[in-house]
């Protein structure tokens, strides 16, 4: 029997539905924004899918940091091994995963983001595989499954699972919510492997061609913007660029919304966002996707909610990314926290990647979830156009 350490950091990702851009040294203000944890209900979507699972025995913590996800998930199969008192921290997170290590367990399943995996990475090092159930706000290392159910088909296959070296990675977060992007490798951790179904760590790029084809993007982006639309832009330099040549200032980090050429909202939460979106008979977002890793929805935008999409409209989602971006990122990922959602957007997308230029690209879709909704009749595969 397979012994799985689990633990949940329960106030990961709080801070990215209401434009904190990280948790981190922040959770009481992103209370006071209203924001709500979500780690809790990302880790029952995998655990609900292992609680039958009679080849794993889970050891875990006490209340939020894993226990009370598994009771609701009805995984009856667990140990608590670690026991806490008062809010999680930190030092929590490295005690647990410790305990876990000295308990002979296979492998640690986590529900956080990257500062989650930072501080496991500094309880065990390379000792212990891990394996991420996305729940941050970035998420740029690549110990993460794609999406939760991934996580789960990832944890209960018959075979022995294929290791690979991943990176973690370590941003700084206060400049980050200053907009700028700092980012370092911090270790190389042991993930199981499954090309498509395990992240990468985000790129940048950086060079004179990529700042030519942003240029052409803006240009052509802007000649076929419609009057009297809201256009939301999602975060990152390819949006920012399309501002610039509007002739506004974009939050390079942030979500923001400009119309008839003028800026309408900045750095907004998603609370705002959708405020703003039922004043607006029409509107349309773009977004480009995450250097390498592919995520256009579910990676640093948690503003453009499930609801926000839904509200929108797929087929009045834009996105936008380069050549060279796009020769690095083979296939494009959604991870909206709403799997039939994500399943409407079908199994391509068109981006648009320079004047009047656009290509065809794969959008990842898990099998389990296109057959329940197929099943289901809730199905949609709009054509979804570039205007």
């Amino acid at each position: 029997m397979r012994r799985i350490g689990f633990l949940i950091n329960p106030v990961a990702g709080m801070g990215g539905a209401v434009g904190l851009k990280g948790t981190d040294g922040n959770v009481e203000e992103a209370r006071r924004r209203g924001a709500l944890p979500e780690a809790q209900n990302r880790a029952k979507v995998t655990l609900a899918l292992l609680a039958r699972e009679s080849g794993i025995m889970f050891v875990t913590c006490s209340g939020p940091m894993g226990e009370d996800a598994l009771v609701k998930a009805g995984v009856q199969n667990y140990q608590i091994l670690y026991h806490y008192r008062g809010d999680s921290s930190a030092r929590n997170t490295r005690q647990a995963a410790m305990a876990f290590k000295n308990a002979g367990t296979d492998l640690i399943m986590f529900c956080g983001g990257d500062g989650t995996a930072r501080d496991i990475f500094d309880a065990i090092g390379r000792d212990l595989p891990i394996l991420g159930i996305p729940a941050g706000v970035k998420m740029y290392s690549a110990v993460f499954a794609i999406d939760p159910i991934t996580a789960a088909e990832l944890i209960r296959s018959d075979d022995e699972p294929v290791l690979r070296d991943s990176e973690i990675m370590d941003i700084d977060e206060e400049a980050y919510r200053a907009g700028q992007l700092k980012v370092r490798l911090y270790g190389i951790a042991r993930t199981p492997g499954s090309e498509g179904k395990v992240q990468i760590h985000k790129q940048v790029f950086e060079e004179r061609d990529e700042e030519r084809a942003k240029m052409e993007i803006s240009r052509f982006i802007h000649e076929i913007m419609i009057p009297d639309v809201l256009y939301v832009l999602g975060a990152g330099t390819t949006t920012e660029a399309i501002a610039r040549d509007i002739g506004v200032n974009k939050t390079l980090l942030g979500v923001d919304a400009i119309k008839n050429g003028s800026t309408v909202a900045t750095d907004m939460n998603e609370k705002t966002l959708w405020d703003l979106l039922r004043q607006e008979h029409e509107a349309k977002i773009i977004i480009s996707p995450i250097g390498a890793q592919g995520f256009i929805l579910g990676r640093g935008n948690q503003q453009i909610s499930a609801r926000i999409v839904r509200r929108v409209g797929c087929g009045n989602i834009i996105v936008v990314a380069t050549p060279h971006k796009l020769r690095e990122t083979p296939v494009l990922y959604v991870d909206s926290g709403d799997s039939v959602l994500d399943a409407e957007f079908g199994d391509t997308v068109l981006v648009v990647s320079g004047y009047q230029m656009a290509q065809r690209k794969r959008i990842y879709q898990n099998e389990t979830i296109q057959r329940k909704v197929k099943s289901s009749g809730t199905h949609e595969n709009p054509d979804r156009p570039v205007t």
